[in-house]
């Protein structure tokens, strides 16, 4: 073989000087051809060699990939042509494919066969594993080359229907009642755990959160194991310290379920899966963080059942409940509500909402993220990587003609300035502020640069809002405090103002408890809401003018209209039994 191929046109000079002359003119017979004929013939030749060129080139990539696949023991497959069943290609989703350049190209049922570009790869054995376990099917990896690999990924394409398929279903219910059904007590569970096959640590991780009502899910690396923990009315409560060993098939489990990329462990990244029930479906909300011993992942799981509740179950006294009515029925104004993270404020939020949809009201949301999807309301999710804000997305919503706004979370100036100028035009405006109580939303109102003139008349209400565990009513019982903690009690509860519509009982019983099996040894079943509800009057209003705006002068004009703080209200439910002193202390630190 020549060590250069020659070129078109020297291949045309040879074909015209060997041809045949014409029998008129005397010239070879290709020099009589038109010049539109001429450059076709050269532009069909040089494909046709590209083509072959091509071929060829191809041809020593697939002999390579034969070779490799020769030397670390796996079978090789040229996949250009080869007839891919749609069962066979629903085994990897096209996303998971693409990240890992993998393609399932042969489904029997009892076997499987899996081809990739890079067979040893880590995250391919994980796949295939997983792929085994998930259909009780024998399988195998195959070579591939890149052509081979882009060829079969086409199919895809033809198959729309298939793309979410591994999402919502590999946690199926009757898996998770068969586990729940074998857990009584933290310690079951962690027994379940250490003794359930690594594919099965999901499903009896998401069982036990269903179980105890767990907000969330940790599992962490940790350096002598991993650690699998449960946030229960918002304390986390470890179940179990797993082996270490199976760390990277446990992870890469929880990736493939939330959608996200595999071979990825050096950056945070956040997906989401559902868990499908015969009367709702529970969302996941997935995130996974590199740690110095792996990754931490932390799996939040929005049940409905959370934001379905009337005010009052959320724990707002009656009287501060009718001031909030008041405000929340008006056509315009703001009402803001404000908290550290995990105190209930989407829940609220969503509580007024719920009251508020009715038909005749336009209602619409913009959040970050959209965790519960509400039936009849209009809702958005900002996205930082297309500049989609709480600022812009607002000035959008504003064009939709909506009767009330909820905005997620007031962040900047833009956005306060954008959602005052909302609730001034004729809006109700609902909102989230972070500081640690209701008098501290006008200073930091402040602070963001809005203008009091314009913040007086836009606010009608702010709360400040905490969670409390309740007492477990199988175990509790009336317990006597110490005499500095009953000073501490007594000061707090004669600072409730007399115009509050409060009365303070004359003997003051309060509750503890010690654990039992129905709170798993907690002394706590459940969460109470913790309330101070600071109302726009006269008073607030012409404090806010002033311009002198501190949080301790904001507490007393608030105190002169009436309002009772969160830590008087949790004394007040102490009181009543419903949470203990010393959980009051924990979450308020009066």
């Amino acid at each position: 073989m020549p060590d250069q191929l020659p070129s078109i046109e020297d291949l045309l000079k040879k074909k015209t000087a060997s041809a045949p002359a014409d029998s008129a003119s005397g010239t070879p017979a290709a020099a009589a051809l038109a010049p539109d004929e001429d450059e076709s013939l050269v532009a069909k030749t040089q494909g046709k060699l590209s083509e072959k060129i091509g071929d060829i080139a191809q041809h020593g990539k697939e002999r390579e990939a034969q070779g490799q696949a020769s030397m670390i023991g796996v079978e090789y497959i040229d996949l250009k042509g080869f007839p891919i069943s749609p069962d066979a290609l629903t085994l990897v989703p096209q996303e998971q494919a693409v990240a890992l350049k993998a393609i399932t190209f042969f489904d029997s049922g009892p076997e499987f066969r899996l081809a990739a570009i890079n067979p040893e790869d880590e995250a391919i054995k994980n796949l295939l594993h997983q792929i085994e376990e998930r259909h009780k099917s024998h399988g195998a990896i195959y070579q591939m080359t890149e052509q081979s690999f882009q060829e079969a990924l086409k199919l895809y394409d033809t198959l729309p229907k298939i793309r979410k398929v591994v999402k919502g279903v590999q946690i199926k219910e009757e898996e998770l009642l068969k586990y729940q059904g074998q857990m009584e007590t933290m310690e079951d569970i962690g027994k379940i755990l250490l003794g359930a096959k690594v594919t099965d640590v999901l499903a009896v991780v998401v069982a036990a959160a269903l179980k105890l009502n767990s907000s969330d899910i940790h599992i962490e690396a940790e350096e002598k194991g991993i650690a699998v923990r449960f946030r229960v009315d918002g304390i986390l409560q470890e179940a179990a310290t797993l082996d270490k060993e199976i760390w990277k098939k446990i992870i890469n489990r929880i990736k493939l379920i939330a959608g996200l990329k595999m071979n990825i462990n050096d950056r945070p990244q956040d997906g989401r899966f559902t868990i499908y029930q015969s009367n709702k479906k529970i969302d996941v909300r997935t995130s996974t963080l590199p740690t110095a011993w792996g990754e931490s992942s932390v799996m939040r799981l929005l049940n409905p059942d959370a934001i379905q509740l009337e005010f009052e179950q959320l724990g707002f006294r009656a009287n501060a409940l009718k001031k909030l009515m008041v405000e929340i029925e008006k056509p315009n104004g703001m009402i803001v509500t404000t908290g550290p993270t995990g105190s209930g404020k989407t829940t609220t939020l969503y509580a007024i909402l719920q009251h508020l949809n009715k038909p005749g009201v336009k209602i619409i949301t913009l959040e970050d993220p959209v965790e519960y999807k509400l039936e009849g309301i209009n809702q958005s999710q900002i996205n930082h990587a297309k500049e989609y804000t709480f600022a812009k997305g607002l000035r959008s919503i504003l064009r939709q003609d909506p009767d009330i706004v909820m905005v997620g979370e007031i962040r900047d100036l833009e956005t306060a300035e954008t959602a005052i100028q909302a609730s001034l035009t004729g809006h109700l405006l609902i909102s989230t502020i972070h500081t640690n109580d209701a008098a501290g939303a006008i200073p930091r109102f402040i602070s963001m640069g809005v203008k009091p003139f314009l913040l007086a008349p836009s606010v009608n209400a702010i709360m400040g809002q905490r969670l409390a565990r309740k007492l477990c009513e199988s175990c509790k019982k009336p317990t006597p405090l110490a005499p500095e903690e009953l000073a501490k009690v007594k000061e707090v509860l004669a600072a409730i103002p007399e115009n509050s519509g409060e009365k303070v009982p004359e003997t003051l019983t309060f509750y503890a408890a010690e654990g039992c099996e129905a709170c798993n040894n907690t002394g706590y079943k459940g969460r109470v809401g913790l309330y101070e509800i600071l109302i726009k009057d006269e008073s607030i209003e012409k404090f806010i003018l002033s311009g002198e705006i501190s949080e301790y002068a904001v507490r007393d004009v608030a105190a002169a209209q009436g309002m009772v703080n969160m830590a008087q209200d949790g004394l007040l439910k102490a009181l009543e039994g419903k949470t203990s002193v010393e959980e009051i202390k924990r979450v308020t630190g009066f």
